[in-house]
């Protein structure tokens, strides 16, 4: 562990690109968390995805501030994780974009709430709101586990230093 006092990398001031491209080196899954929303689904690509509990089931994500899904997934009465596999890049990056009918052509059931099931993820949870914390500029959004399934095969697609990955 590094000494804080000694250590010439801390500083006060901290570069937001830079932090973005260090924590880029942290490998992460690809979800896409959807709820019901009054005038339809709502989803958004993330990476920020992360188990918190076991007893009881707790999942996390986050939110950036600025998103435009972010009051309707305030509001939502569920969500669904959707864990994608490697075979779903395209999906990931429709999700990823603001603004377009991220829905067509999109096979997908209702689940708990209505919060859209994509079909063909490695895994999906159903959850309902536990607790929402500030988070800098994201909201932190913590989730029960209320229903699950996985597929037990399939590859997950990773998210690494700015690119899609899978594993070999």
């Amino acid at each position: 562990m590094n000494d804080p006092d000694t250590d010439a990398a801390v500083t006060d001031a901290v570069d937001p690109r830079v932090l973005r491209n260090a924590l880029g080196q942290f490998a992460t899954g690809v979800v896409i968390v959807t709820a019901a929303a009054g005038t339809g689904a709502v989803g958004m690509t993330m990476s920020s995805f992360n188990a918190v509990s076991l007893d009881p089931p707790l999942v996390l994500f986050s939110v950036d501030k600025r998103a435009h899904s972010l009051p309707a997934l305030r509001a939502a009465r569920g969500f669904a994780v959707n864990i994608l596999g490697v075979d779903q890049q395209a999906l990931s990056d429709r999700f990823a974009r603001a603004g377009e009918d991220k829905w067509h052509d999109v096979t997908h059931v209702p689940g708990l709430h209505g919060a859209p099931l994509i079909a063909g993820a490695l895994a999906q949870f159903e959850c309902a709101p536990f607790a929402r914390h500030e988070g800098g500029d994201h909201e932190v959004f913590i989730a029960r586990v209320l229903r699950f399934t996985a597929s037990g095969g399939g590859r997950p697609l990773l998210f690494f230093g700015g690119r899609y990955h899978g594993l070999a």
